[in-house]
């Protein structure tokens, strides 16, 4: 003999299910708003000027590392270009500004002469594998989940202090766009 019933939405059961469905939708909108907010917490900015400084970040390093990199994009809100001059932290010794390029099949990576420019209405994304920071000369080795100090100079927007987030050895800059 078989059986076969239907839950109507008048039912107790039904309106429990009901209930259950309306819940539901509650709680996956509190996590939804709680990831956002999260993603705020890791996506740090700093402001100098017509210069916001997205993100900074760099990688853990093993023990015994002599350098480690630097990375972010400055956005230029302004109506005249910029550069950025010069970077000092307290993790290293010094800090240079690198570009990586690949010539004759080759990958090349050379220091930055005469500051990087931050064009008027642009921005300019410092990223593994192409412009970074170098910290060279390490004083301690940046762990992940830390964070160390360091100092932007730009020639027309003057100093900001920013932080840098140290994420794992092989992360590539979070959940952040870091395309120009």
């Amino acid at each position: 003999m078989s059986h076969s019933f239907r839950i109507s939405a008048g039912t107790v059961f039904g309106r429990t299910l009901s209930r259950f469905k309306a819940d539901l939708g509650i709680g996956a909108l509190a996590l939804a708003l709680v990831f956002l907010g999260a993603q705020a917490v890791l996506a740090h900015e700093f402001k100098v000027g017509d210069l916001e400084i997205e993100h900074p970040w760099s990688r853990a390093t093993p023990a015994g590392a002599k350098v480690a990199g630097g990375y972010f994009t400055i956005v230029n809100k302004g109506s005249t270009p910029d550069r950025l001059l010069s970077i000092s932290s307290d993790v290293s010794e010094k800090a240079e500004l690198h570009q990586m390029g690949v010539k004759d099949g080759v990958m090349t990576m050379r220091p930055v002469d005469g500051g990087l420019e931050v064009p008027a209405g642009g921005k300019v994304a410092l990223a593994p594998g192409g412009y970074h920071l170098m910290f060279i000369g390490l004083k301690r080795q940046p762990k992940q989940g830390e964070k160390f100090a360091a100092t932007l100079t730009f020639e027309k927007a003057g100093t900001l202090n920013v932080e840098f987030a140290v994420e794992g050895m092989g992360e590539m800059g979070g959940m952040d766009d870091h395309a120009n």
